[in-house]
């Protein structure tokens, strides 16, 4: 457990892990996504911005190791001496075929001081063929594959757009965890409609799973988005700060212990940003769920039973 944050934090993982800070590289391999091109929707779930997911990842025009070069020199800047995790972020980083896979995740497997590599996609992304690949890589260099679940709820899925089951998220975690891959999980809080116990369901639903990792984003609201068309027609509710941090603090005293904690908010461009205004500013939302662990003298897992 984290001695400074009263859960298991990511930052606090890696260093304990390989005795220095690992740095995240967000990387666009310029994949589509099922959503998108029209295999199973058109326009991706309704918070997607027009640039897709990883709006923070590299420039697409740009092969891979050269997005990975420009952004370590960056982030050397801020922290010298650090490992490194490259991360495909932007869409959904195995739809493809095998041979698009490996043209992007090849090179990264050449990469001096990385410890891993983190691919961000969908449960209905993989077939035989790629579960096959990815075993084969894995053994090389670990892997870490996020998926986004974002809620449990199938009105909320339906809402947003998201085009995938509960069903085929269950099974890609089962398929990948036999391959031995780290899983980590996506989940939103402030969807449109749901409430706290809705919420709470979500994290209870995790702890049944064999995953390693969760992300816990707040929503958010984004010009250009068939979700900012929906807040401006039906004016749903936006958590408040407060609300949020109540929220997430809660859903931390529900999350199984061993489970690392890797985000606990979302970033965005402020210019892109309607709603929720207060996610300008992630240190303060950082620190108000610390401030309210302690002031509940509380921590991750004191309220899971092992019988969700």
């Amino acid at each position: 457990m984290d001695k400074n944050k009263r859960y298991n934090s990511i930052d606090r993982y890696y260093k304990a892990k390989y005795g220095k800070k690992v740095a995240k590289i967000s990387l666009n391999g310029n994949f589509s996504c099922p959503n998108k091109d029209g295999k199973k929707g058109f326009g991706g779930c309704i918070y997607c911005s027009e640039s897709g997911s990883g709006d923070f990842a590299g420039d697409k025009a740009l092969d891979i190791l050269t997005q990975f070069d420009q952004i370590k020199t960056i982030i050397d800047k801020k922290w010298p001496d650090s490992l490194y995790m490259p991360y495909l972020q932007a869409n959904s980083n195995t739809y493809g075929s095998v041979e698009k896979l490996k043209e992007v995740y090849e090179p990264l497997t050449t990469l001096k001081d990385i410890v891993g590599i983190s691919i961000a996609t969908r449960a209905d992304c993989f077939d035989e063929e790629i579960y096959a690949y990815l075993a084969d890589l894995n053994k090389r260099v670990p892997l870490q594959i996020e998926l986004g679940l974002q809620t449990i709820h199938e009105h909320t899925a339906k809402l947003i757009n998201r085009k995938t089951e509960l069903k085929e998220f269950k099974d890609a975690i089962s398929r990948l965890r036999e391959i031995g891959i780290e899983i980590v999980v996506h989940i939103i809080n402030g969807l449109p409609y749901e409430n706290k116990e809705d919420m709470l369901e979500t994290i209870k639903f995790i702890n049944t799973l064999d995953i390693q990792g969760v992300k816990i984003h707040s929503l958010l609201v984004l010009k250009n988005t068939a979700l900012a068309n929906l807040y401006e027609k039906e004016k749903f509710k936006i958590l408040s700060l407060e609300e949020y941090v109540d929220i997430t603090v809660s859903q931390i005293e529900l999350l199984r212990p061993d489970i690392i904690i890797h985000r606990l908010g979302a970033d965005s461009s402020l210019e892109d940003l309607i709603e929720p205004l207060w996610t300008r500013k992630k240190l303060v939302v950082m620190n108000e769920i610390d401030k309210l662990l302690r002031k509940k003298d509380s921590y991750q897992g004191i309220l899971y039973s092992g019988q969700q």
